[in-house]
């Protein structure tokens, strides 16, 4: 096979594009698989790294066989000479299209939130994607680009059909392909590892590619009865919502772990607020850290006081719990107007006989490896009464110290709070 995997197919691409590095280019991936192959090019190049959504759209009754593409700013490609070979009706159209549409909105919004795209007017871009089949989703994105005003695209694969590279010629100012092969096949022969892209992955790599400034970060108090609690409080500009945190095993708002969350939820357009659910005395009595109610109790308080801030009372609240902390979320859930719940590595049965009562939405994150709390997340998830998945992080134990799996329980989190805290965003 020419290529390992897409971050190989990418090393080897950016080698290619060298030369282009000092265009300053801006490096475009499409969605799923492209964008791995463009953030290993973005980084080599030290370019900007964004994504322009493009859907293909799928023949009736055959979803597989592209008949066009639609992207953003309402840009449509259409395979008119296929669309009349298979009859395809004129509403039959207008339905395949209106489901990618919605499909397409929900990817925008979960990848770019309340971002705006990078500008790309005046200057070089750089289109990515895995490899080009038909090539109608890379001439659709091609079009959104040039329409917002790029001077230069280069379109670039690592492999492509003859016929489809030579087609795009007529759309890009320059066609690079490493390999061209006479008896083309599918995009997923040419790779050892081709295996499906993420949501979660293409949030993961833009996340890090971005070197925005972080939001303002205030020290606040917390009032609680008879005594006040510290916290940090993070609020970017028109937050797509606030994530409040309930730490768990005794944890403080300076977890490691659960800044390392707040911070890419902060890139990714959330707010977010850590604070101490027990004061210095209270921490001091192991027996408060498995008080369930008292946690909940104190997340009700930071709910209340966080909703009567300026500028709050319109954004959508979501908890993200870990350990004890996330029964305390789910407790709290009951009877507030909470959007959304994440547990990662929780003990949600702790919640106990109050299960039912949980209309919330919830996601309930939990390591391969952590096999007794999996067993436990299974039979609490099967109590809950509002929507639930359980997400599974492969090789990942209870605190996710394993390489990446943090980013990974991170990027999960930012894709549901985008489904049910976000508007644009909303199942």
């Amino acid at each position: 096979m020419p290529f390992r995997d897409r971050e190989d197919a990418g090393r080897r691409l950016a080698d290619r594009l060298e030369p282009f590095r000092s265009s300053d280019p801006v490096v475009i991936g499409l969605p799923r698989g492209g964008v791995v192959v463009a953030a290993e090019v973005a980084r080599v190049l030290d370019a900007p790294l964004d994504v322009v959504v493009v859907r293909k759209l799928g023949a009736p009754g055959r979803p597989e066989l592209g008949i066009g593409a639609i992207g953003e700013d309402g840009i449509r490609t259409l395979n008119q000479e296929l669309i009349n070979l298979l009859g395809v009706t004129g509403p039959e159209l207008t339905e395949v299209e209106a489901q990618e549409t919605d499909e397409l909105a929900r990817r925008v919004v979960a990848y770019r939130g309340n971002r705006e795209p990078v500008a790309v007017a005046g200057r070089t871009i750089i289109v990515i994607d895995d490899g080009l089949a038909t090539g109608y989703t890379a001439r659709t994105a091609l079009r959104v680009l040039r329409n917002r005003g790029a001077v230069r695209l280069i379109l670039a694969v690592p492999v492509s059909a003859r016929d489809t590279a030579k087609m795009l010629r007529e759309e890009a100012d320059q066609v690079i392909a490493l390999e061209l092969p006479h008896g083309f096949g599918a995009v997923g022969q040419w790779y050892s590892d081709f295996r499906q892209t993420s949501d979660e992955e293409v949030i993961r790599l833009l996340m890090n590619a971005r070197s925005d400034e972080p939001p303002n970060q205030q020290d606040v108090w917390i009032p609680i009865e008879n005594d006040r609690l510290p916290g940090i409080l993070l609020v970017p500009s028109s937050p797509r919502g606030m994530v409040v945190f309930a730490h768990g095993s005794g944890s403080s708002r300076h977890s490691l772990r659960n800044q390392a969350v707040a911070g890419n939820l902060n890139a990714a357009g959330f707010g977010t607020l850590l604070f101490d659910l027990l004061t210095d005395e209270e921490a001091q009595d192991r027996a408060n850290v498995f008080d369930i109610r008292l946690l909940a109790n104190r997340l009700t308080s930071a709910i209340d006081w966080l909703g009567g801030l300026p500028a709050m009372p319109n954004v959508s609240i979501g908890l993200f719990g870990a350990s004890t902390g996330a029964a305390a979320a789910l407790l709290a859930s009951i009877g507030m107007n909470i959007a959304a719940v994440v547990s990662r590595g929780g003990r949600p049965d702790l919640v106990g006989p109050r299960l039912p009562a949980v209309t919330t939405p919830v996601l309930l994150i939990i390591g391969s490896r952590d096999e007794t709390v999996v067993e436990l997340n299974r039979t609490a998830a099967a109590g809950l009464s509002g929507p639930c998945e359980i997400s599974i992080v492969p090789g990942a134990g209870h605190l996710f110290e394993e390489p990446g799996a943090l980013e990974d329980v991170a990027a999960r989190a930012i894709t549901w709070f985008a489904r049910w805290l976000d508007p644009g965003g909303r199942a």
